[in-house]
């Protein structure tokens, strides 16, 4: 409980400061443009970053709970690309569907792409943890290498760069609301946490308690994917969130997720939070998108892990 009340606050903070960070000015007018820009640009824009966070934080608990890895989330494993590749075929095969619609298809995808890296975790014998990271990232390229096939072919390479940028400058009141969907299925997670907890200590333990392995493990693909799938089709992919964050609460408070995932799911806002700020400040009045900042940010974290902790890997 002290982790949280202390990490509710620096959130607060930084939500704050993302609120009032920017090129436009929010001081009063008679014309009432502060306000406006606040209400359409600002506060959506920071609900967004929160969301985003939050929700592939815990989806990146879920899926190193269903690999048994502390080198999985979303984008070692393929299911960042899946999603992308949903958008993409999404917009060939019925453009004018809605974004809700070209979510449901990258939701598939990104159900499909993870489903398969676990079954070849299954069939692959797996000497060392690091193992599993590689055989996503190779999945994950893979995938993005037809992505990107299918998306030159088509002449909609600008349209796949967007999601994967992970950018939030184009987030406005109106354009962000699917992220919700994640929040809820963060609260799943959240009721559902035990469980999880009982999966990553594997599967024969888990039958052993009379707990239903199979429905826990299609339960945690589909809040991965959904979650995955709206922060793609919203604002593009942010990689390495999934791992770092839980990965340093696991360290200090352990992997008992009834305990520790709303600490995940806070860090994770916050974490996106200050990236975004510092894209925002670094080269102003221009941006760093969010996804370029975690992505140093996270590869470094990604590399010490590697290097230092590989005990904790397994």
């Amino acid at each position: 409980m002290r982790p949280v009340l202390f990490a509710i606050p620096v959130v607060l903070l930084l939500a704050a400061v993302s609120v009032f960070t920017g090129v436009g000015s929010l001081a009063a007018s008679d014309d009432g443009r502060g306000w406006l820009l606040v209400v359409e640009s600002r506060l959506p824009r920071t609900l967004a970053l929160m969301l985003a966070g939050a929700g592939l934080a815990v989806s990146g608990t879920i899926m190193q709970m269903l690999a048994r890895n502390r080198f999985v989330e979303p984008s070692t494993a393929g299911t960042a690309e899946s999603a992308a590749l949903g958008m993409l075929l999404a917009m060939l095969i019925a453009p004018g569907l809605p974004v809700a619609g070209k979510m449901a298809f990258a939701t598939l995808t990104a159900l499909a792409g993870t489903a398969l890296f676990l079954q070849i975790l299954r069939r692959v014998p797996l000497r060392s943890a690091l193992m599993v990271p590689l055989i996503g990232l190779m999945l994950g390229g893979v995938v993005n290498a037809v992505t990107t096939f299918i998306a030159y072919r088509y002449d909609l390479m600008q349209s796949m760069g967007a999601w994967m940028s992970g950018d939030f400058s184009v987030v406005l009141r109106g354009r962000y609301e699917l992220l919700w969907i994640g929040f809820a299925l963060t609260l799943v997670a959240y009721a559902t946490a035990a469980r999880f907890t009982v999966i990553g200590m594997g599967e024969a333990i888990a039958r052993n308690v009379g707990l239903d392995y199979d429905k826990v493990v299609i339960l945690g693909l589909a809040i991965v994917s959904m979650v995955t799938a709206t922060v793609v089709a919203t604002v593009g992919m942010i990689p390495f969130l999934g791992l770092v964050v839980p990965n340093i609460v696991s360290l200090t408070l352990g992997d008992n997720l009834r305990r520790t995932l709303p600490v995940v799911a806070i860090s994770g806002a916050g974490l996106v939070l200050a990236c975004d700020i510092v894209g925002r400040m670094v080269i102003a009045p221009y941006e760093v998108p969010v996804g370029t900042v975690m992505g140093v940010i996270g590869s470094l974290v990604f590399l010490y892990l590697l290097l230092s902790r590989r005990s904790h890997a397994g």
